[in-house]
């Protein structure tokens, strides 16, 4: 009933749905100037399994892993930032979901990587249709809570904790 293609398949068609929505949020960041203390941009992804849909929320952080917030007198923009809220990528139908679910079990090992490498590809893609390049600070793509991250301007996976470095 259920292949990884048409899962993956079904992924990307649906994101593509939210990418117009998602590129305008990210102008808003590729286009602003930040806060002197602000040293990385970071995305993150908060994924509900059980709904099929994830939410991408922007933190302007320092290099000790501290969110920056705006401060009275101080030029540019610190804080963070909803980019994209509950953004369906799987529909399930209710008469599916225990078939659905026996299939993700089955697959999940391949599936989990499968879809973090999705979002973070069509998130690559969004971030530089925003002009993500033109940004001079390093910004950084995470599921929430996985250990790595991906480096939007190298473009590759690394351990969460190298971007503090």
């Amino acid at each position: 009933m259920f292949t990884v293609d048409e899962y993956l398949a079904s992924i990307k068609t649906n994101l593509a749905q939210h990418t117009d929505v998602l590129v305008k949020n990210l102008k808003t960041i590729t286009e602003a100037t930040f806060a002197p203390d602000v040293e990385i941009l970071d995305f993150s992804a908060f994924i509900e399994p059980s709904q099929h849909d994830l939410s991408v929320m922007f933190f302007s952080m320092d290099r000790e892993a501290n969110e920056v917030f705006e401060e009275a007198g101080t030029p540019g923009f610190a804080g963070s930032k909803s980019m994209l809220d509950e953004a369906v990528y799987y529909h399930v139908t209710p008469k599916q979901s225990d078939d659905f679910d026996v299939f993700h079990e089955e697959n999940e090992e391949i599936l989990i990587e499968q879809e973090r490498q999705l979002f973070a590809d069509w998130f690559s893609t969004c971030w530089q249709q925003a002009g993500g390049e033109r940004v001079q600070l390093p910004a950084y793509f995470n599921v929430h809570d996985e250990g790595e991250t991906f480096d939007l301007k190298r473009q590759i996976w690394m351990d969460e904790e190298e971007k503090w470095d």
